[in-house]
């Protein structure tokens, strides 16, 4: 019979996986998160552990999965324990024990709406994607998408995140009033900004009185957050396994870097996240900035050029001269130009060592899903700020043409895409020439 992680066998684990050194045992819920996926359980669940251990607070984290039972599973079934595996020049091995609750939102929504509205939860943290957002082009709130109309016809039977949130305010609303800040962690740009549109559109619709309540009782902070997160593997688990001496079904695995950029606005009681190494500032837009057209870029690229010529993850691709030399083109002739005065040159330097890891399995076929939305964000902006300039763009337009060929699509009909150029941008003439020809 295979023993499973659990807390009987956590403490004859070898010494050199490190276990939870505090009582994670009476460790009360004070954050739910929607989304409870591996980069969830490798970048924020860690942080919040980290600032309980430093800080201490009943920060323990209620994750919901809104659609499959599998990791909520996983976790019941190992106390809410899992591993994470760091993969650098040595791998490191990490048992987490910040979440304490897991649950499937479409067959536990009573415990799921009693967590969003609880008194005791005064963080709500999402990873749920782009698509999970339900955005119309202008970034707004689609209230003609499928999910989001189910949950206005119903708003007590939510199936959205936006929906979710919703029903869980309305409930505080109805309860108690208390506070609460509600955090994207997807990488969206200006995620919270977006989020709050999102809501406040949702609830004009649903449960317009609330609204002045919300006005002043709900944060939503903008953040950064950065960390290569592959999908745990076959291969994986058995590292895990392997070192261990147990089985764990719902480990994880990373890369060793991290960043969490988190814009100082809160609206009640937050975990001391920088003492567990997350950024608290003012400000993330040029954090933001640099990670979405420099490294997300550079990832759209690899993903582009490295498919066609038959590689799998990101770490091939980086190895092959030519890309890796029209990836330090780009870099300093076409972005940092775009983004002068931030420090490309420096942040390019920290990121290039991360691609060529050769223990991080990035498929880059993940990275080219959704490629009109991603390049949209990631690559457009670029174009159109060096087309203004008089700057280069044929590294950038070279991204586009790998894009249209791996998916077949015609330059006029992604030009027409709203999703890849605004409005004004679509119908300025010689804009949309400059960069129709760099891309031809």
């Amino acid at each position: 019979m295979t023993l499973r992680l659990n807390l009987q066998t956590l403490a004859g684990l070898a010494p050199a996986v490190r276990r939870p050194d505090y009582d994670f045992l009476n460790l009360s819920v004070g954050v739910v998160h929607l989304g409870l996926g591996a980069f969830h359980r490798a970048h924020q669940a860690l942080y919040t552990e980290d600032a309980v251990r430093s800080q201490g607070g009943d920060w323990g984290i209620l994750g919901a999965s809104l659609r499959h039972a599998d990791v909520p599973s996983a976790l019941a079934a190992q106390q809410q324990l899992y591993t994470v595996e760091t993969l650098g020049s040595l791998s490191g091995y990490r048992i987490v024990a910040a979440v304490r609750a897991s649950l499937t939102a479409t067959t536990q929504r009573a415990q799921l709406l009693s967590a969003l509205s609880s008194s005791r939860t005064h963080i709500v943290t999402l990873t749920v994607t782009e698509k999970g957002y339900c955005l119309a082009m202008n970034g707004d709130l689609d209230v003609a998408n499928a999910e989001i109309a189910h949950d206005l016809a119903a708003p007590k039977e939510p199936s959205s995140a936006i929906g979710w949130l919703a029903a869980g305010l309305e409930e505080r609303y109805q309860s108690h009033r208390h506070p609460l800040t509600i955090i994207s962690c997807d990488n969206l740009q200006s995620n919270g900004a977006k989020l709050r549109r999102a809501v406040t559109a949702f609830v004009e619709r649903s449960s317009p009185e609330m609204l002045p309540w919300m006005r002043d009782n709900v944060a939503y902070p903008q953040t950064v957050v950065d960390c290569i997160v592959p999908a745990a593997t076959d291969a994986s688990r058995a590292r895990v396994k392997q070192t261990l001496g147990v089985e764990d079904l719902a480990c994880v695995q990373r890369e060793p870097y991290s960043q969490w950029v988190i814009e100082n606005c809160f609206a009640g009681p937050r975990p001391a996240w920088e003492h567990g190494g997350a950024q608290i500032v003012t400000d993330v837009i040029d954090h933001g900035r640099l990670k979405l057209h420099v490294l997300n870029t550079c990832h759209s690229a690899l993903a582009y050029l490295g498919l066609p010529r038959g590689y799998t993850f990101v770490r091939e691709a980086m190895a092959d001269t030519e890309l890796a030399q029209f990836l330090e083109a780009l870099v300093s002739t076409e972005i940092a130009p775009a983004l002068a005065p931030l420090a490309v040159p420096g942040y390019w330097q920290t990121v290039r060592p991360r691609f060529a890891n050769p223990r991080i399995d990035h498929r880059l076929s993940q990275i080219a899903q959704d490629g009109a939305l991603k390049l949209g964000e990631r690559v457009f902006p670029l174009m159109i700020s060096n087309a203004k300039a008089g700057a280069p763009v044929h590294g950038l337009a070279r991204i586009v043409r790998g894009w249209l060929k791996l998916t077949g699509t015609g330059l006029d009909a992604a030009l027409e895409d709203p999703t890849l150029l605004p409005p004004a941008m679509r119908t300025n003439s010689a804009l949309r020439a400059a960069i129709s020809a760099a891309v031809t």
